[in-house]
C-alpha cells in the first residue's frame, strides 16, 4: 500500500522510511558519497549501509539499537537511589 494513497491506513505511518531496498538512514552515506567521490567516502557509505543493513535484520530501529547498548553497557545492577545521597 503506498504511502500516497488515500485508502492508506494510520498503521502504515509507523514503517521505516526506505529508498528502494535501503534504510533511508543509509541512503544519506550513499548520498555522501554521490556528492564527494572519494575512497574514504566509499568506505564509509558501505560501512554505514552494511551497519544499518544489520540493525534491520535482528529488528532494531537505530533508538532503540542505542537504548540497548546503553543498558548493555549500565550492567544489571540499577540503583533506586542517586550516588551523591
Amino acid at each position: 500500500m503506498a504511502s500516497f494513497s488515500p485508502t492508506a491506513h494510520w498503521r502504515d505511518s509507523a514503517r521505516s522510511p526506505r529508498f528502494f531496498i535501503l534504510d533511508a538512514r543509509a541512503v544519506f552515506f550513499v548520498l555522501l558519497f554521490i556528492v564527494h567521490i572519494q575512497i574514504w567516502t566509499g568506505i564509509i557509505a558501505i560501512i554505514g549501509t552494511i551497519f544499518f543493513s544489520i540493525l534491520e535484520r535482528y529488528g532494531f530501529s537505530v533508538p532503540v539499537f542505542f537504548r540497548w547498548m546503553r543498558v548493555f553497557f549500565a550492567g544489571p545492577v540499577r540503583f533506586s537511589q542517586p550516588w551523591w545521597y
